[in-house]
């Protein structure tokens, strides 16, 4: 039954690590890791705030173009779920100071021979 599958705690603590590092990586601007974290296929998808990308190399060359400021965030509501031991959804909210928008970030996990990766993700800011 699928149902037993659902966040076996040794599969949802890699995935909250990966996770974690995901965003220790992207506060800190650590484009090597950010990389790394991402599924390295021309089918992953990353829809931001302002921009949609398609495929890796749109998704690097994002990543290597944005200023490095400003990019520290506070997460709130954070859920992750696991659905067998190589699928994953994380989903959160954050909030950047100074601003009164909320954020909001879903990933798509698939863990590989390589380890986990983010397949799609999606984020969106709220007024």
């Amino acid at each position: 039954m699928m149902r037993d599958n659902i966040d076996r705690p040794a599969i949802l603590n890699e995935v909250t690590e990966a996770f974690y590092r995901y965003e220790q990586a992207l506060i800190t601007n650590d484009v090597a890791v950010l990389d790394e974290l991402f599924w390295e296929d021309a089918r992953t998808v990353r829809y931001g705030a302002t921009e949609n990308l398609y495929g890796i190399d749109q998704i690097r060359a994002f990543r290597n173009g944005r200023s490095p400021k400003g990019l520290d965030r506070q997460l709130r509501n954070t859920v992750i779920t696991t659905f067998s031991d190589e699928l994953a959804v994380a989903s959160t909210e954050f909030t950047r100071e100074g601003s009164d928008k909320v954020g909001r970030q879903m990933q798509t996990w698939v863990k590989f021979s390589s380890g986990w990766k983010i397949v799609a993700a999606h984020v969106s800011l709220m007024g």
